[in-house]
């Protein structure tokens, strides 16, 4: 028969892309969120053409906690007077 669609394979995790048919991938979902979820991107095709990308969810970022860091950096010299040179730098800059 002249079927030229890609055959689903159960490759080695080496792999980290894999293009599987859509009648492949209805058949083998379960198998193939396991691997998308284990960092593995798996592109489904139609008729040999790349329609859709199964691939792990991106982790949330931690929530952001204002103030955590207080205390823990010295401030004191964030505000020191610019010296005298650097000042005059600044204004030739102009």
């Amino acid at each position: 028969m002249g079927d030229n669609r890609r055959r689903f394979e159960l490759t080695g995790p080496g792999d980290m892309t894999t293009i599987v048919n859509v009648h492949d991938a209805k058949t083998h979902l379960s198998r193939l969120l396991e691997r998308a979820h284990a960092g593995e991107e798996i592109v489904l095709a139609k008729a040999g053409k790349p329609y859709a990308r199964l691939m792990p969810l991106a982790v949330p970022a931690p929530a952001r906690r204002p103030g955590r860091l207080k205390g823990c950096i010295d401030t004191s010299r964030f505000f020191d007077p610019l010296p005298d040179e650097e000042l005059r730098a600044w204004d030739e800059s102009r």
